[in-house]
């Protein structure tokens, strides 16, 4: 690990690596000992990973899986939920699976052809979806916490997009945590600090068998491309991206892009679903849900 001037045996790599997610932990006051986490999986490496590191390290949780109906010629979502329960068997944890079409009565994909979110790409439908479905969930079996498997590839990505456009209000939320409030679990990041790389080894040396295809959708995706050139940079500067990010988050510690004290989100109730949204009305979910 030429960023950190580190070079580490399988044996030491296996407990560093959980080392220092306690660390992080720790440091961005993510979540005790004693609180309930819900892990987002996915089936890829970083979540599958990031459920594991937090069994090892002795936090009581446990996993959900979204079933997406994203399958195509590869059978995207079949192959991930197959690897998903497989690792929740092989380890006794308890897993919490949500099939979309079966609770809403369509795919991710049928919900995006309805919804003028969804034209091009489902990719906007399918992050509203998510974020509903597991805030839903944590909040209905009293979780403390949602935990989810975002690696320093995936926060400078959209950190580098968000700059580059003065998204200043995304930027002004980008954090390793996103506190309760209002009916919202808090959301965690404990992965936020490794990267990419990092936990595909993990999870190569743990033995867990993870869906290495991408999301269909994901193909040509404006994230890749921007993470292809971070590498780049990564490659002539080995640190470049840690670097960027953790500057990113002193930065705003010390102040840079403060939210306004003139201006505060009021939430209220869906009135279909009950949970918080700054919307009018119905909330950005049920909205499409009705289209279909």
């Amino acid at each position: 690990m030429r960023h950190h001037k580190l070079a580490l045996c399988k044996e030491h790599y296996l407990e560093w690596i959980p080392a220092q997610t306690a660390r992080f932990i720790k440091k961005y006051w993510m979540f005790g000992p004693d609180e309930r986490v819900l892990v987002a999986v996915s089936g890829g490496k970083d979540s599958l990973s990031l459920w594991d590191i937090l069994w090892r390290l002795g936090y009581q949780v446990d996993g959900l899986y979204l079933g997406l109906g994203i399958d195509g010629e590869a059978g995207y979502s079949t192959e991930s939920h197959r690897l998903t329960e497989k690792f929740a068997i092989e380890r006794g944890l308890k897993l919490h699976v949500v099939d979309i079409q079966q609770e809403y009565g369509a795919s991710i994909p049928m919900l995006a052809e309805k919804s003028r979110r969804g034209q091009g790409r489902p990719c906007s439908v399918c992050g509203v979806a998510k974020r509903h479905e597991m805030n839903r969930i944590a909040r209905d079996f009293g979780y403390d916490v949602l935990a989810t498997g975002h690696n320093l590839d995936d926060e400078v990505a959209v950190l580098f997009a968000n700059s580059l456009a003065w998204s200043v209000d995304l930027l002004r939320r980008q954090e390793p945590v996103l506190h309760e409030s209002d009916g919202l679990a808090r959301k965690v990041k404990p992965l936020c600090r490794f990267y990419e790389k990092e936990m595909a080894a993990y999870a190569l040396l743990r033995g867990i068998e993870y869906i290495y295809e991408e999301c269909p959708f994901a193909i040509g995706s404006t994230s890749i491309y921007y993470k292809e050139m971070l590498n780049r940079l990564e490659s002539d500067r080995p640190g470049a991206k840690l670097a960027y990010y953790v500057k990113f988050l002193e930065s705003k510690k010390n102040g840079m892009f403060s939210p306004p004290t003139s201006q505060e989100f009021i939430l209220t109730p869906c009135p279909q679903c009950g949970q918080p949204t700054s919307a009018d009305g119905l909330c950005s979910f049920c909205k499409i849900v009705r289209k279909t």
